[in-house]
């Protein structure tokens, strides 16, 4: 007989199973987990270690490769804080608008018989645009004036007669009634001939209308009725468009929050200026004069309105171009001023790194003001005359070796050209012969920098 299967036997061979197959996906995360680690740490060294330069090559070699920012030298660009006159400006995005704008029309219904100007032309005020077919206007004018002269006849016939009948009311011989009738007639003949008047300056100043004149000096724009067409008086579109172009406008808006000293320098009779830039703002198409603000704020935008007068002579500024205007609000005088790359923002603040005497930098908290251009004002922080890192910041903290780079040497030629240019390296010794260093004597900030303690003694190892 077959001996029946041990179940005990059977359990104990699942368990084995199990554990090794648990043992084997333990293992497997374990060797995950070093690679995961090995790679964390290799990229925390990569990303934290900076390649050394200058006389640190060895000194890092020696310690490992690793990178001490206060024994590397960073080459850097530096400037001066200086007092100047810095001014306060405003920007804005502006539109140039026309002084006036004003479209001609026709006072008289009338045949077009001319058209005296070209599409875009300047035209001064009183100038002949158009002439409307006169013979009809001339017409009425010498009918006016019949009936006048017809009414005065009848005026000075009138008269006479008054005269007759006051004589021989004197002499009893006709009612008083005839007399004070006769006075009405020549008062009712003398009120038609003040009409017939009336009606002879209407006709005349009617003929005058037949010549259309400019009502203002500006540029044509394009018309809008051929010579030969019917115009009328009611016409909507009227003749053409006259733009007042020189002086010219621009309005632009600006925060609310400035309008306080913009009003205290308007009330105080100040003239500012404002420049007229392209849309790219590089090129000053003109220069005018603050002249109004508006009386109100528009609450949707937090903004009030401006307004600036430019001569334009030269036709620059054209209505309806969009411009960047920018209005010199005061001038600060004696303001210490660095360039805008060397402020820097970060943790502390807005700083500016400080060169020392000993070429290393140190972190300054500082605060800017009014910012023109390439300068940006230091409010507090900065005296005139200390140096600051113009170009290079990025690379620096607080503590960090720099040198400054000779602006007389040559430009670098890729590998080596320090070498070939007779660079100083940061022990001090020459790294070339017949450098520009050592054929002119000059000596930069970079070569007479100490070389720090513990880079000259793992040279000498």
């Amino acid at each position: 007989m077959r001996d029946a299967p041990n179940p005990d036997s059977a359990q104990k061979t699942d368990l084995a199973t199990m554990t090794s197959q648990r043992s084997g996906w333990l293992r497997w995360v374990v060797i995950a987990l070093v690679v995961i680690a090995l790679g964390v740490g290799y990229w925390w060294r990569t990303s934290h270690q900076a390649p050394p330069t200058g006389g640190d090559t060895a000194t890092a070699g020696k310690k490992g490769g690793r990178f001490d920012p206060t024994k590397t030298v960073i080459p850097v660009a530096p400037a001066a804080a200086r007092a100047v006159d810095m001014p306060v400006r405003v920007s804005a995005l502006g539109t140039v608008t026309a002084r006036s704008t004003v479209t001609v029309k026709a006072r008289v219904d009338g045949l077009l018989q001319s058209v005296n100007f070209r599409e875009g032309q300047l035209v001064r005020a009183g100038q002949v645009l158009a002439e409307i077919d006169s013979k009809p206007f001339e017409v009425l004018l010498l009918q006016a004036q019949g009936q006048l002269e017809r009414d005065q006849a009848q005026v000075i016939n009138a008269q006479n007669d008054l005269k007759r009948y006051r004589a021989l009311l004197a002499q009893d011989s006709i009612a008083s009634q005839q007399v004070d009738n006769q006075e009405y007639l020549v008062r009712q003949l003398e009120a038609t001939v003040v009409s017939d008047r009336a009606a002879v300056e209407s006709a005349r100043l009617n003929l005058g209308y037949t010549k259309i004149t400019a009502p203002t000096a500006g540029r044509v724009g394009l018309r809008q009725v051929d010579a030969g067409n019917m115009i009328h008086a009611a016409d909507t579109n009227g003749l053409v468009v006259i733009t007042e172009v020189d002086p010219i406008t621009v309005i632009f808006p600006i925060p609310q929050d400035r309008l306080p000293e913009v009003i205290a320098q308007l009330q105080a009779g100040a003239k500012m200026s404002v420049d007229a830039f392209d849309r790219d703002g590089r090129t000053k198409l003109a220069t005018g004069t603050l002249i109004t603000a508006d009386n109100v704020i528009d609450t949707t935008t937090g903004t009030v309105k401006l307004k600036a007068e430019f001569p334009n002579k030269d036709g620059a500024l054209f209505p309806n171009q969009f411009v960047n205007a920018r209005l010199l609000v005061r001038t600060q005088k004696d303001t210490i001023a660095v360039p805008t790359s060397s402020v820097q923002r970060g943790a502390p603040g807005t700083f500016v790194y400080v060169i020392k005497n000993d070429n290393t930098v140190s972190v300054r908290v500082v605060k800017i003001g009014a910012t023109d251009g390439d300068l940006t004002a230091i409010t507090d922080g900065l005296t005139a005359g200390e140096r600051v890192v113009a170009d290079g910041a990025d690379k620096l903290r607080d503590g960090a070796r720099i040198e400054i780079p000779d602006a007389s040497a040559p430009a670098k030629n890729g590998g080596g050209g320090d070498r070939k240019n007779g660079a100083r390296r940061k022990d001090g010794s020459d790294s070339g012969a017949g450098g520009p260093g050592a054929a002119s004597g000059q000596v930069t900030p970079a070569q007479t920098a100490p070389a720090p303690a513990d880079a000259t003694k793992d040279a000498g190892k």
